[in-house]
């Protein structure tokens, strides 16, 4: 039981440079924080955004890894941490009329998701309970206004 806190309880998976408003990604991203794995391919398929394919894509992959390195089940794994970043902005000028020029901004982000192993979870959670070493203590504060004194309102 000792190798449990010696092991990663999370595993990240980060894509960068992902040509992709960070808005875009974000109103995705938002759907999938704190589901499990499962619920989240369910809910990436049937989404008809186009941000869709590559987070899922980074879901899949963070899946991987998390049962490569740590050998927890895809059915344990849950979304602890999604989150969207802005990257750089590739800025192009097309020609217009009368000689003007016009901005082109091509826009990219960065995205981390964050898998974390519920199974691990409960095993640290039976395993600090059965544990005689580890004792939760609670402390208890006096109560400043149950003091027993009658207040008067003169």
């Amino acid at each position: 039981m000792f190798r449990l806190r010696n092991k990663k309880k999370e595993i990240y998976a980060l894509s960068r440079h992902i040509s992709l408003s960070a808005d875009k990604a974000r109103r995705v991203i938002d759907q999938i924080r704190g589901r499990s794995y499962e619920e989240t391919l369910m809910i990436l398929e049937l989404m008809p955004y186009r941000a869709c394919y590559p987070i899922l894509k980074l879901v899949y992959s963070a899946a991987a890894s998390a049962s490569y390195n740590m050998g927890s089940t895809k059915a344990n794994l849950v979304i602890s941490k999604a989150e969207v970043n802005e990257a750089t902005v590739a800025k192009k000028f097309k020609p217009r009329a009368r000689g003007r020029s016009y901005a082109i901004k091509r826009t990219t982000c960065h995205i981390t998701i964050i898998v974390k192993d519920i199974a691990l979870d409960e095993y640290e959670e039976m395993y600090s309970l059965k544990n005689p070493n580890c004792k939760k203590t609670t402390v208890v504060y006096p109560d400043v206004y149950s003091s027993g004194v009658v207040w008067d309102k003169k």
